[in-house]
């Protein structure tokens, strides 16, 4: 007696509707280009729109509360004729890069140190803990006192300003090694400086640089606030007399100032992301 039994169909890989790499839909660098370009295109019709609305509107408005994106320009002519903002700028220019440089260089030896080592972590914790719940404003008329009203004053409200994203985004890039990297480099028998060179560090990079991005942010505001509360100079302080008086178009001169500086910085600190940490990158597609 025969036994038949039912061949089992093989699959047939040339006509299968398995995935294969070349069904992967690739973006090429003509794909990318285009939309970079439709991004561009989107981005200037809204600035374009939101400025001839904001002009339109400022009409109706007395000037003594806003005025339009015209007047401000002519404004901005004025001063840069008389010298007075290009000065104010260079003043508040020379805090922010002092300040901010002083604040990150701190933050990122402090914050692999606090993630590498228990001790650290143990002596430092309570005080980050209770500096980073409090209000920095609330601190600024002790940097008054401590470092007076001049430049020294404004820096070190800046420098603290721009300090705690930087601590807190190094740290969390520090802990945040991949264990297994951690373990392949003790089977290597790697130094703890080669464990820091080629592991520690390359994880950090990307987090490092999301912090000075958002540091960026902080630290302007620190100047603006520093400049307030010390001596009433720079940009902050046309800011302060100028709205004092009631001159609404000078006192938005600085404040679009500090604007344009800020989308310029944090563009930078995008561009360096790619170009150090394109890995990391590419996950946001930034």
């Amino acid at each position: 007696m025969s036994i038949h039994t039912k061949a089992s169909k093989e699959p047939d890989l040339g006509t299968s509707e398995l995935s294969t790499p070349d069904s992967i839909p690739v973006v090429g660098p003509e794909i990318i280009k285009q939309r970079n370009y439709l991004r561009w295109i989107v981005s200037t019709a809204s600035v374009v729109i939101f400025l001839i609305a904001w002009q339109i509107y400022a009409r109706g408005v007395s000037a003594l509360l806003i005025v339009g994106p015209t007047a401000i320009v002519s404004a901005f002519g004025a001063m840069i004729s008389n010298g007075e903002i290009l000065s104010a700028a260079g003043a508040s220019l020379k805090v922010l890069v002092t300040g901010f440089s002083i604040g990150f260089t701190a933050a990122i030896p402090i914050g692999l140190l606090w993630a590498r080592f228990k001790v650290v972590d143990w002596v430092i914790q309570p005080f980050v803990s209770a500096l980073f719940s409090t209000p920095l404003v609330a601190l600024v008329p002790l940097y008054v006192l401590w470092f007076g009203f001049g430049f020294a004053g404004k820096v070190a409200i800046v420098g603290s300003f721009a300090f705690f994203p930087v601590l807190l985004n190094t740290y969390q890039g520090a802990i945040s090694v991949d264990p297994m990297h951690l373990d392949l480099a003790k089977v290597f028998k790697a130094s703890e400086w080669e464990t820091w060179r080629h592991v520690v560090l390359p994880s950090c990079v990307p987090f490092v640089v999301a912090g000075l991005n958002v540091s960026v942010g902080h630290a302007l505001t620190g100047l603006v606030i520093s400049e307030f509360y010390t001596n009433a100079s720079g940009l902050g302080g046309i800011v302060l007399t100028a709205s004092s008086t009631f001159q609404t178009a000078r006192m938005f001169v600085p404040i679009v100032i500090i604007v344009a500086l800020g989308i310029t910085l944090m563009s930078g600190t995008r561009w360096l992301k790619r170009r150090i940490a394109p890995w990391a990158a590419g996950r946001t597609g930034r």
